[in-house]
Protein backbone atom coordinates (compact mmCIF):
# COMPACT_ATOMS: atom_id res chain seq x y z
CA UNK A 1 0.00 0.00 0.00
CA UNK A 2 2.99 2.10 1.08
CA UNK A 3 4.33 2.25 -2.63
CA UNK A 4 0.83 2.83 -3.94
CA UNK A 5 0.55 5.59 -2.34
CA UNK A 6 4.27 6.67 -3.19
CA UNK A 7 3.58 6.83 -6.42
CA UNK A 8 0.21 7.92 -6.66
CA UNK A 9 1.75 11.21 -4.68
CA UNK A 10 4.38 11.42 -6.87
CA UNK A 11 2.02 11.20 -10.32
CA UNK A 12 0.02 13.92 -9.05
CA UNK A 13 2.70 16.25 -8.47
CA UNK A 14 4.48 15.53 -11.63
CA UNK A 15 1.22 16.14 -13.54
CA UNK A 16 1.06 19.36 -11.57
CA UNK A 17 4.17 20.43 -12.04
CA UNK A 18 4.95 19.43 -15.94
CA UNK A 19 5.02 22.89 -17.91
CA UNK A 20 3.51 22.30 -21.54
CA UNK A 21 2.74 25.09 -24.02
CA UNK A 22 -0.36 23.15 -26.25
CA UNK A 23 -3.61 24.48 -25.46
CA UNK A 24 -6.46 22.93 -26.07
CA UNK A 25 -8.64 22.99 -29.50
CA UNK A 26 -11.22 25.43 -29.21
CA UNK A 27 -14.77 23.61 -29.86
CA UNK A 28 -18.25 23.23 -27.86
CA UNK A 29 -17.16 20.33 -26.20
CA UNK A 30 -13.52 21.47 -25.14
CA UNK A 31 -15.22 23.88 -23.16
CA UNK A 32 -16.94 21.65 -21.11
CA UNK A 33 -14.45 18.88 -21.32
CA UNK A 34 -10.69 19.05 -22.29
CA UNK A 35 -7.11 17.50 -21.76
CA UNK A 36 -4.61 19.58 -21.07
CA UNK A 37 -1.19 19.19 -20.08
CA UNK A 38 -0.47 21.32 -17.52
CA UNK A 39 -1.36 25.59 -17.01
CA UNK A 40 -0.24 27.92 -14.49
CA UNK A 41 -3.11 27.63 -11.87
CA UNK A 42 -1.66 24.39 -11.13
CA UNK A 43 1.25 25.46 -9.51
CA UNK A 44 -1.99 26.69 -7.06
CA UNK A 45 -3.69 23.87 -6.51
CA UNK A 46 -0.75 21.60 -5.92
CA UNK A 47 -0.50 21.52 -2.41
CA UNK A 48 -3.70 21.44 -1.88
CA UNK A 49 -4.25 18.18 -3.85
CA UNK A 50 -0.90 16.68 -1.90
CA UNK A 51 -2.18 17.45 1.41
CA UNK A 52 -5.58 16.76 0.61
CA UNK A 53 -4.27 12.92 -0.59
CA UNK A 54 -2.81 12.44 2.49
CA UNK A 55 -5.26 13.08 4.88
CA UNK A 56 -7.53 10.85 2.96
CA UNK A 57 -5.12 8.20 3.73
CA UNK A 58 -4.78 8.89 7.23
CA UNK A 59 -8.66 9.11 7.75
CA UNK A 60 -9.84 7.42 10.36
CA UNK A 61 -13.31 6.63 9.00
CA UNK A 62 -12.55 4.91 5.91
CA UNK A 63 -15.27 1.82 6.13
CA UNK A 64 -13.26 -1.70 5.86
CA UNK A 65 -14.63 -3.85 3.55
CA UNK A 66 -13.85 -7.82 2.83
CA UNK A 67 -10.48 -8.17 0.97
CA UNK A 68 -9.31 -5.47 2.95
CA UNK A 69 -5.40 -6.61 4.26
CA UNK A 70 -5.48 -4.57 8.01
CA UNK A 71 -2.52 -4.87 10.11
CA UNK A 72 -3.51 -5.07 13.65
CA UNK A 73 -1.51 -4.23 16.90
CA UNK A 74 -1.89 -4.38 20.58
CA UNK A 75 0.11 -2.22 22.76
CA UNK A 76 2.97 -3.89 24.76
CA UNK A 77 1.63 -7.57 23.15
CA UNK A 78 3.73 -7.88 19.98
CA UNK A 79 2.91 -11.98 19.88
CA UNK A 80 -0.33 -10.57 19.07
CA UNK A 81 0.35 -8.18 15.85
CA UNK A 82 -0.73 -9.73 12.80
CA UNK A 83 -1.50 -8.75 8.98
CA UNK A 84 -5.09 -9.87 8.39
CA UNK A 85 -6.97 -9.92 5.24
CA UNK A 86 -11.21 -9.38 6.02
CA UNK A 87 -12.88 -12.51 4.41
CA UNK A 88 -16.16 -12.33 2.32
CA UNK A 89 -18.45 -11.82 5.46
CA UNK A 90 -16.24 -9.41 7.17
CA UNK A 91 -14.68 -11.91 9.35
CA UNK A 92 -10.82 -11.52 10.62
CA UNK A 93 -9.24 -14.81 12.89
CA UNK A 94 -7.19 -12.52 15.99
CA UNK A 95 -5.70 -14.54 18.99
CA UNK A 96 -7.63 -15.08 22.22
CA UNK A 97 -10.79 -13.88 20.24
CA UNK A 98 -11.37 -16.55 17.59
CA UNK A 99 -13.41 -14.77 14.44
CA UNK A 100 -14.81 -11.01 15.03
CA UNK A 101 -16.73 -8.88 12.11
CA UNK A 102 -14.85 -5.92 11.49
CA UNK A 103 -15.85 -5.20 7.82
CA UNK A 104 -18.82 -2.93 7.45
CA UNK A 105 -17.05 -0.63 10.39
CA UNK A 106 -15.01 1.77 10.40
CA UNK A 107 -11.05 1.54 11.59
CA UNK A 108 -12.38 3.31 14.76
CA UNK A 109 -15.22 1.19 15.05
CA UNK A 110 -13.09 -1.81 14.45
CA UNK A 111 -10.59 -0.78 17.08
CA UNK A 112 -13.61 -0.52 19.55
CA UNK A 113 -14.92 -3.73 18.53
CA UNK A 114 -11.74 -5.73 19.00
CA UNK A 115 -11.03 -4.14 22.64
CA UNK A 116 -14.16 -4.90 23.29
CA UNK A 117 -13.37 -8.50 22.75
CA UNK A 118 -9.91 -8.02 24.15
CA UNK A 119 -11.30 -7.03 27.89
CA UNK A 120 -12.10 -10.05 28.76
CA UNK A 121 -8.58 -11.47 28.67
CA UNK A 122 -6.23 -8.43 28.69
CA UNK A 123 -6.31 -5.58 31.13
CA UNK A 124 -6.71 -1.98 29.27
CA UNK A 125 -6.05 -3.55 25.94
CA UNK A 126 -4.77 -0.49 23.45
CA UNK A 127 -5.57 -1.71 19.97
CA UNK A 128 -4.42 0.18 16.43
CA UNK A 129 -5.50 -0.85 12.90
CA UNK A 130 -3.88 0.31 9.59
CA UNK A 131 -4.97 -0.57 6.23
CA UNK A 132 -2.09 -2.07 4.43
CA UNK A 133 -4.04 -3.08 1.05
CA UNK A 134 -6.98 -2.06 0.01
CA UNK A 135 -9.74 -4.70 -1.84
CA UNK A 136 -10.79 -2.26 -4.70
CA UNK A 137 -8.87 0.77 -6.34
CA UNK A 138 -9.84 3.85 -5.42
CA UNK A 139 -10.78 7.28 -7.04
CA UNK A 140 -10.18 10.59 -4.61
CA UNK A 141 -12.52 13.39 -4.22
CA UNK A 142 -10.17 16.28 -3.24
CA UNK A 143 -10.98 20.33 -2.94
CA UNK A 144 -14.43 22.09 -2.26
CA UNK A 145 -16.42 19.25 -1.71
CA UNK A 146 -18.41 18.23 1.77
CA UNK A 147 -16.78 15.95 2.66
CA UNK A 148 -12.87 15.16 0.57
CA UNK A 149 -12.09 11.58 0.79
CA UNK A 150 -11.20 8.35 -1.09
CA UNK A 151 -14.30 5.87 -2.66
CA UNK A 152 -13.55 2.35 -3.34
CA UNK A 153 -14.76 1.56 -6.94
CA UNK A 154 -16.06 -2.08 -7.25
CA UNK A 155 -15.09 -4.46 -9.67
CA UNK A 156 -17.24 -4.37 -12.62
CA UNK A 157 -18.55 -1.53 -11.62
CA UNK A 158 -18.85 2.40 -12.93
CA UNK A 159 -18.64 5.74 -11.47
CA UNK A 160 -18.96 9.22 -13.26
CA UNK A 161 -17.90 12.39 -12.30
CA UNK A 162 -21.29 13.24 -10.60
CA UNK A 163 -21.46 10.46 -8.95
CA UNK A 164 -18.14 10.42 -7.06
CA UNK A 165 -18.97 13.99 -6.38
CA UNK A 166 -22.41 13.24 -4.97
CA UNK A 167 -21.34 10.44 -3.18
CA UNK A 168 -18.68 12.67 -0.98
CA UNK A 169 -21.92 15.27 -0.33
CA UNK A 170 -21.54 17.60 -3.16
CA UNK A 171 -19.85 20.71 -3.59
CA UNK A 172 -19.63 23.67 -1.15
CA UNK A 173 -20.89 27.10 -1.37
CA UNK A 174 -17.62 28.28 -2.87
CA UNK A 175 -16.92 25.19 -5.18
CA UNK A 176 -16.09 26.15 -8.89
CA UNK A 177 -17.95 23.57 -10.59
CA UNK A 178 -17.37 24.40 -13.74
CA UNK A 179 -14.17 23.85 -13.70
CA UNK A 180 -13.49 20.17 -12.39
CA UNK A 181 -10.18 18.42 -12.74
CA UNK A 182 -9.30 14.51 -13.10
CA UNK A 183 -5.72 14.22 -13.00
CA UNK A 184 -4.73 10.55 -14.62
CA UNK A 185 -2.50 8.14 -15.57
CA UNK A 186 -3.64 6.82 -19.03
CA UNK A 187 -1.23 4.87 -21.12
CA UNK A 188 1.59 5.88 -19.36
CA UNK A 189 1.35 9.36 -19.86
CA UNK A 190 -0.17 11.77 -17.20
CA UNK A 191 -3.00 14.04 -18.33
CA UNK A 192 -5.21 16.32 -16.64
CA UNK A 193 -9.43 16.55 -17.74
CA UNK A 194 -11.63 19.09 -17.16
CA UNK A 195 -15.13 19.24 -16.57
CA UNK A 196 -17.95 21.53 -17.02
CA UNK A 197 -20.00 19.45 -14.17
CA UNK A 198 -22.51 22.86 -13.86
CA UNK A 199 -23.45 22.17 -17.93
CA UNK A 200 -24.35 18.35 -16.34
CA UNK A 201 -26.48 19.56 -13.57
CA UNK A 202 -27.88 23.05 -14.88
CA UNK A 203 -27.90 21.79 -18.54
CA UNK A 204 -28.83 18.38 -18.46
CA UNK A 205 -25.79 17.68 -20.57
CA UNK A 206 -24.98 14.56 -19.49
CA UNK A 207 -22.83 13.03 -22.20
CA UNK A 208 -20.11 15.03 -20.43
CA UNK A 209 -20.58 13.43 -16.80
CA UNK A 210 -17.37 10.48 -17.81
CA UNK A 211 -16.30 7.53 -16.19
CA UNK A 212 -14.22 7.87 -13.94
CA UNK A 213 -10.61 5.00 -13.95
CA UNK A 214 -9.21 3.36 -10.81
CA UNK A 215 -6.67 5.86 -9.40
CA UNK A 216 -7.92 9.30 -10.76
CA UNK A 217 -7.96 12.31 -8.38
CA UNK A 218 -11.14 14.43 -9.15
CA UNK A 219 -9.99 18.24 -7.54
CA UNK A 220 -12.63 20.83 -7.11
CA UNK A 221 -11.16 24.12 -7.33
CA UNK A 222 -12.54 26.93 -5.83
CA UNK A 223 -14.12 30.12 -7.25
CA UNK A 224 -12.40 33.39 -7.82
CA UNK A 225 -15.12 36.20 -7.17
Amino acid sequence: MKNYITFLLCFVCFSLLSCASTQPKSSAVDKEVYVSSSSDEDFIIQNQVMDGISAVQNSRNYVLQPGDLVEVKVFMESSMDRTLRISSDGLVTFPLVGNIKIGGYTIAQAEIQLVDKLNHYIKNPQVSMLIKEYSTKMVYVLGQVRRPSGISIPPETDMTVLEAIISVGGFTEVANASKVKILRLEDGKQKSIYVDVGAITKQGKKYLDIKLLPGDVVFVPESIF
